[in-house]
């Protein structure tokens, strides 16, 4: 939990030093007084380096100057060298504990940071005992119960072993942003590089856009070894910078960050580019109501396809930063969607302080993200909630040391199958200011439902020409759609995420093309390494064109629709509106259980009530034929429980 107060020294310090010049300090030495006041204005003036080593001259000189020590905590405090303000704040409180009564206090904060939460529990109870004033009472009451919590998440430490991605993703520049393919196939990150690499060997440059610029890189997964990353092809990359992207499932659409564009709307915008092929197209700003006159940053889409959660600090939320949602309503002539329902999430995810960088996974249920506004190991920590049966986000919870520490965590995904996270950290002690992106198996009490897909290409059933066919994925149960999607306009490559524990039908679908009609049973047992591999050949409509429905069901021995067979009928509703000239025979088909008349005439009521189904809903009679051929036309063994499944079918055959 981060505070809008670290220490109060600077402003007071800074200014009683200026005005102090010539009146009485707690020593008499000279040399260290003008040492002390040589420090202040260079302090003041931003010259760190030359201040330290000012204020430790003048602590040579007289080792119990306490306004000294006190600066000198200071300027540790604002270089985040809490340990070494921990340091200087003691000697000076061991000097006159009076002093400066809040010191105390400071001293348990740089300890807090230093993650010496039993340490600061301690100093923070002193401060409370014995310095405590009343306008202070409550922001110290925080301070000591975040203490106390952080010590807790601490002694319940998970045990994880960090991995770095290796050379071919880090280097010596800042790498971080990390996005993932939902077969975890290509990832994505964000590098921060110098414009003049040669310069940069020779000097250390403050990290500012007249010196760096944000580009997006890649980097293919190829039996298990992460390639050699290339600067992302196409149109994306620019001499401005680009950053914190998020990836669709299958790789095909990306939404990331840009700021101060001539097309912006804001300070910084959310940007939207199609893989067309191998390369990335040109960026559209998504507009409003997403993009605002305000800061809209971090993108993350729901691998269902449908819907953008971004972080914005637009009027109408909680507080601060705020992770907001937005659903795709339609698309753009040159397939940009567009988005409307922007919601503020709840207070079980925001708070009044900052809420950034979500992660939705794409198990559609489970969202990461970093807060600074709830109880955490200090700075910005990563938290989870998951999404109920009811709707509702659940409150959040963190996900524990020593995931969280600290500093800033932040840019944390999850793989689709659960058990992996990917993360940007400047921990490395061997690469100092720098980040890089790291990888550790995650613990069990933090995953999210598990995910796996299926993938594949899409072509034409005769010329094999590739078709970007569309795909949408319904809940058998409930006939509600799960996931909608787009295959690759050049290569038909497509990817489907299947959330475990469900009956799926599966549909794709191209203009002047028989729809495909598929089904998986994802029980919650099913092995994550087990995927599917799907080419998918399309039949032009023409006579003669024959599917399997294979998502209409029926009782046992009877021909009433199952429930369950809505969302393939209603599929069969849309082919047959968006085509009015084509007619069809239903043909209804049967195993050799039972006698070829009973069959039969089972076969024959079946194909019936699809028919009925059909004209109830508007497809007029006269397009549609019904027939039964029992068990004459077996499209696989009866000799096997699978063969016969598979010839109880329902077809339909262009007429």
């Amino acid at each position: 939990m981060k505070y809008l107060y670290k220490t109060c020294l600077t402003l007071l310090l800074l200014l009683s030093a200026f005005v102090s010049v010539g009146q009485n300090f707690t020593i008499k030495n000279k040399k260290a007084i003008r040492e002390y006041q040589f420090a202040v204005e260079s302090f003041g003036k931003g010259q760190i380096k030359s201040a330290e080593k000012l204020l430790q001259n003048a602590i040579k000189y007289e080792e119990n100057f306490i306004e000294a020590y006190l600066v000198l905590g200071d300027l540790y405090n604002n270089s985040e060298q809490y340990e070494k303000e921990a340091e200087a704040l003691k000697k000076a409180y061991a000097i006159d504990s009076t002093f400066f009564p809040i010191t105390a206090l400071n001293i348990g904060i740089a300890e807090f940071y230093s993650e010496n939460y039993l340490d600061a529990i301690e100093w923070i109870n002193i401060y409370k005992k014995h310095f405590l004033i009343e306008k202070n009472k409550n922001r110290v009451e925080e301070w000591l119960e975040n203490a106390k919590y952080a010590q807790e998440l601490m002694e319940k430490e998970h045990r994880i072993e960090l991995f770095s991605m290796g050379d071919s993703i880090n280097s010596l520049y800042d790498e971080y942003w990390p996005s993932l393919t939902a077969d975890e196939r290509f990832l994505i990150f964000t590098v921060l590089e110098p414009r003049d690499k040669e310069l940069f060997k020779e000097i250390d440059l403050p990290k500012t856009a007249i010196y760096f610029e944000e580009e997006f890189y890649f980097s293919e997964n190829i039996d298990g070894v992460w390639s050699k990353r290339k600067k992302l092809p196409g149109k994306i990359n620019t001499s401005g910078n680009e950053g914190a992207q998020t990836l669709s499932a299958d790789g095909n659409w990306m939404f990331f960050t840009a700021c101060n564009r001539e097309d912006g709307r804001g300070s910084c915008d959310i940007y939207f580019s199609q893989k067309i092929g191998e390369e990335w197209g040109v960026p559209v700003n998504l507009g409003a109501p997403v993009n605002s006159p305000y800061w809209e940053s971090q993108p993350s889409f729901s691998s269902d396809g449908k819907t953008l959660y971004f972080t914005s600090n637009r009027p109408g939320g909680i507080g601060g930063k705020d992770i907001w949602q937005a659903t795709i309503m339609g698309f753009k002539s040159d397939g940009t969607p567009i988005f409307g329902n922007v919601i503020c999430l709840d207070k079980n995810i925001n708070t009044a302080m900052d809420e950034i960088s979500p992660f939705i996974h794409p198990d559609n249920k489970t969202l990461y993200y970093s807060s600074d506004g709830k109880p955490g190991m200090g700075g910005l920590d990563i938290f989870m909630s998951v999404k109920g049966i009811d709707g509702k986000w659940q409150p959040a919870e963190n996900v524990g040391y020593p995931i969280n520490t600290a500093k800033d965590e932040m840019a944390f995904i999850v793989n689709a199958r659960g058990d992996r996270a990917y993360f940007s950290s400047d921990r490395a002690e061997d690469k100092k200011n720098s980040k890089s992106i790291y990888w550790f198996d995650l613990p069990e009490d933090i995953r999210p439902n598990p995910v796996i897909y299926v993938k594949g290409t899409v072509f034409d059933a005769e010329t094999k020409e590739i078709l970007n066919a569309d795909f949408q994925l319904y809940d058998v149960e409930t006939a509600e759609g799960v996931v909608t999607s787009k295959g690759n306009e050049k290569t038909g490559e497509f990817l489907v995420c299947l959330p475990l524990g469900g009956k799926y039908s599966f549909f794709a679908s191209h203009p002047g093309y028989m729809f495909y009609s598929g089904h998986f049973d994802i029980d919650k047992n099913h092995p994550l390494d087990k995927t599917y591999e799907l080419d998918i050949a399309l039949m032009p409509i023409k006579q003669g064109a024959k599917i399997t429905l294979k998502n209409i069901f029926f009782e046992s021995d009877s021909y009433k629709l199952k429930n369950e067979s809505k969302a393939e009928l209603d599929r069969l509703i849309e082919f047959m509106t968006l085509n009015k000239d084509v007619r069809i025979e239903i043909s209804g088909h049967t195993d050799n259980v039972g006698n070829a008349d009973y069959n039969k005439r089972l076969s024959e009521n079946r194909a019936k009530e699809v028919r009925k189904y059909l004209s109830d809903n508007d497809i007029e009679d006269s397009r549609l034929e019904h027939k039964g051929f029992g068990m004459t036309q077996p499209i696989e063994d009866n000799d096997t429980e699978e063969g016969r499944a598979n010839n109880r079918r329902t077809e339909i055959l262009v007429l």
